[in-house]
């Protein structure tokens, strides 16, 4: 019951614990515009190539629609972290690209993210160390697979 209670806390009180001091250290890392999902979006366009930057292929990244990803590609336009281009050869295909000032969010993003595991990860000895990580890898798997059912 105790496991329970514990594995409960966390996926609740702990993910949005983990949401809410994100968006708190974006706004205190200079970025008050930008909430944690925008910072995603951005991530998946910087880590996208060239020839996988549409529109269609970062929203199924996101796994979001394209109707929710055209909304925030257009506020994160807006603000000036990201680039949306027409296809040259087929017009109804849209690219996004990060800005310099999308890029530099996004490798703000990424340095707070290694803080964040690095201080984790030295609370814990190696053998704790794997042991949540295998851990999270079978939650992370049943979640994944959750929609498949």
């Amino acid at each position: 019951m105790e496991q329970e209670s514990i594995l409960n806390r966390f996926l609740v009180e702990i993910f949005h614990e983990l949401l809410r001091r994100e968006d708190e250290a974006i706004a205190a890392g200079g970025y008050p515009e930008l909430s944690s999902r925008e910072m995603d979006v951005i991530k998946t366009v910087c880590a996208a190539s060239d020839q996988e930057n549409s529109s269609r292929e970062i929203a199924q990244r996101l796994r979001i629609t394209a109707g929710t990803l055209s909304a925030a590609a257009k506020a994160l336009e807006r603000k000036g972290y990201l680039r949306r281009r027409r296809d040259h050869q087929d017009k109804r295909i849209v690219h996004l690209e990060a800005t310099d000032a999308g890029r530099q969010a996004n490798a703000f993003h990424e340095e707070f993210h290694r803080r964040m595991i690095h201080s984790v990860l030295e609370q814990l000895s190696p053998e704790e160390a794997h042991a949540f990580a295998k851990a999270l890898e079978t939650i992370a798997a049943f979640f994944q697979n959750a929609g498949q059912r």
